[in-house]
């Protein structure tokens, strides 16, 4: 039985799924994966059930009936994969800016080593950031500083959406309450294990803008990241903020 299943949402990601999927389950140690797409209208659903009938045992799919959101994506594959056995539970983006490879650094920081949550890490090391320009290496780099200053989180890259989680952090995590949907649910799930007192380990790691496709990036995810951490702050000092 595998004991790792990596979640990978999907909107548009037709020239990519294909290789990601095709790359996860060609690395040496076993993994599931489970494709949750928001309705994808390129065809990426379609190409990910093609794919099924090749991987019938580790290629899994969830479509929904929208684009709801990458914190919703990730909550419904969490409860997917918690109602299933894994012990290992990871999200990764679609479009190659996490490297496949790095699964297995990751899965054994959590398996091997006495972390709980393993983050594949752009800033632990300095700045790891293929191809992006320089003003959105700063946003993202001081958006990160940022939060790490607000929340008192010793975790360099808060905002990373390359994570390995062991199946007790997401089962002491209450799912339902989770409030962000865009990229600032990736601060709110680390928040939550390191209020959980849960052992965070940063990985470093590569990233690589995406070569094909969009971006899903937009000023409403930004605006969401910056005020929403100020209020899961002051919830949490005066005790009203729900793990």
């Amino acid at each position: 039985m595998v004991d790792a299943v990596v979640i990978i949402p999907t909107y548009n990601e037709i020239e990519n799924v294909e290789r990601i999927i095709k790359n996860v389950l060609a690395l040496q140690r076993d993994f599931d994966i489970l494709i949750v797409d928001d309705n994808s209208p390129d065809g990426t659903a379609a190409k990910v059930k093609v794919l099924q009938e090749e991987y019938p045992e580790h290629l899994f799919l969830l479509e929904r009936e929208g684009k709801l959101g990458l914190g919703t994506a990730y909550i419904t594959g969490f409860k997917w994969a918690l109602e299933r056995s894994y012990e290992y539970i990871f999200e990764m983006d679609a479009d190659f800016s996490h490297n496949p490879n790095d699964l297995i650094r990751l899965y054994n920081a959590c398996a091997k080593g006495t972390s709980q949550v393993a983050v594949g890490s752009r800033y632990v090391t300095g700045v790891n950031v293929v191809n992006w320009p320089m003003s959105r290496v700063l946003l993202s780099w001081l958006a990160s500083k940022y939060v790490r200053f607000i929340t008192g989180m010793d975790v360099h890259d808060t905002t990373a959406g390359f994570i390995c989680y062991k199946r007790e952090v997401l089962e002491k995590i209450n799912l339902n309450k989770i409030k962000f949907v865009g990229y600032a649910f990736q601060i709110e799930m680390k928040y939550k294990a390191y209020l959980s007192k849960f052992k965070i380990k940063e990985i470093p790691v590569i990233f690589t803008d995406r070569t094909r496709g969009t971006s899903k990036m937009s000023k409403g995810i930004i605006s969401e990241a910056v005020f929403g951490v100020l209020r899961m702050k002051l919830k949490s000092m005066f005790n009203s903020y729900e793990i």
